[in-house]
């Protein structure tokens, strides 16, 4: 573990997240013609949380009171393990993407266990909401994290950390890795942040019964929450500029920062243009998303035993048997897209597994020819 390298990222993701979630809603409001907030906003919001007392109900129990606390630890410690501007986790030993769910997986349960605890109605709907699509993202993104790892054969979040962008495989990878981000942060088409209505919210329905400065707690670690899943899709996907953690310098941390930044904000604009461009989706209809997402993920597929990913130009290279099936692939991946995009999920879904089982036919008519 690097003490100096775990600083500096803590440091980074605590104050660069109300950042990220101003640049999105910045950009969503300018998407759709209005002047909207400051990029700013969010950090004046916190500070106005921060600095009020807290009402509590007197049906809540330390539960209500502690959950808050345990949330925000769960999710600072996730966001921790991440490669950030560096291209290595900060606590190597500890830097496991299965350990990384399961700590989101924590601050979810005492996040509904809080709404639960003081009685309310809209609190104990938004639990059971939240509960009921964690059951369907967290598998999703495990398949995700899962399909990158196989080719080095580890699950540390330092082995993962990519080299480039070497095929359409990983672009299905990163398709349903961004899914999964859009689904745990709760947003357009998933969930609405900026809603109260009570018969759409999810998230915002468990920290109804909050207000002061745990309130601004929560708010502000969603906001960590977020920019660490955008920091682990910017590793993965995305990994020039990163800095060497073994030879780490003046120079080479600012340029890695700044890159660092770069490729967060992108993220963070590509997801205002998602929330602008899709209505929010029926609460019944989640599952086909998020089902779209592990399809897409089931598409990386593998030339021989030993965990050597087929490159889209191999396949190609191989043979006119191994061009033909990866061209069906291909087309049946981009027709699948579409589906997504006309909001015909289904029709996306069945599309993508053909997809998915053509990609692996692909794979091992590559391998038998080499």
């Amino acid at each position: 573990m690097d003490p100096l390298l775990l600083a500096i990222q803590l440091l980074l993701v605590v104050l660069l997240a109300p950042l990220v979630q101003g640049l999105i809603k910045t950009s969503k409001a300018r998407w759709q013609n209005r002047r909207g907030p400051g990029i700013l906003q969010p950090y004046f919001d916190l500070l106005k949380w921060l600095g009020r007392e807290s009402v509590v109900s007197d049906q809540a129990s330390w539960v209500f009171r502690v959950a808050p606390f345990v949330y925000a630890g769960a999710i600072i410690v996730a966001a921790a393990l991440v490669p950030t501007f560096a291209a290595g986790s900060a606590a190597p030993g500890f830097g496991d993407a299965i350990v990384f769910v399961g700590l989101f997986a924590l601050a979810r349960f005492w996040l509904a266990l809080a709404a639960l605890d003081t009685g309310s109605n809209f609190g104990g709907m938004g639990s059971s909401r939240e509960v009921a699509f964690a059951a369907l993202i967290e598998p999703a993104l495990l398949l995700v994290v899962f399909a990158v790892a196989l080719p080095g054969g580890s699950t540390s979040l330092t082995a993962l950390v990519g080299s480039g962008w070497p095929g359409a495989s990983d672009a299905a990878a990163f398709v349903g890795l961004m899914i999964v981000a859009i689904a745990e942060t709760g947003r357009i088409p998933v969930d609405n942040p900026d809603t109260h209505l009570e018969l759409t919210m999810v998230h915002e329905g468990m920290l109804l019964e909050y207000s002061g400065r745990p309130l601004g707690v929560l708010h502000w670690t969603t906001q960590i929450k977020q920019l660490a899943i955008l920091s682990l899709i910017a590793a993965l996907f995305l990994p020039w500029g990163m800095a060497d953690p073994a030879r780490l310098g003046l120079a080479s941390v600012l340029i890695g920062v700044g890159v660092w930044a770069l490729k967060v904000c992108g993220l963070g604009l590509l997801l205002g243009v998602v929330e602008t461009a899709f209505a929010k989706l029926r609460i019944f209809r989640v599952p086909d998303l998020v089902g779209a997402a592990s399809v897409s993920a089931g598409y990386r597929r593998h030339g021989d035993i030993r965990g050597r990913a087929v490159a889209m130009n191999d396949l190609i290279s191989t043979g006119q048997a191994g061009t033909l099936i990866n061209a069906m692939a291909l087309g049946l991946l981009a027709l699948g897209l579409v589906s997504v995009l006309v909001k015909h999920l289904e029709t996306a879904i069945v599309l993508l597994a053909g997809q998915g089982l053509l990609g692996a036919a692909g794979a091992a008519a590559a391998t038998d020819m080499a």
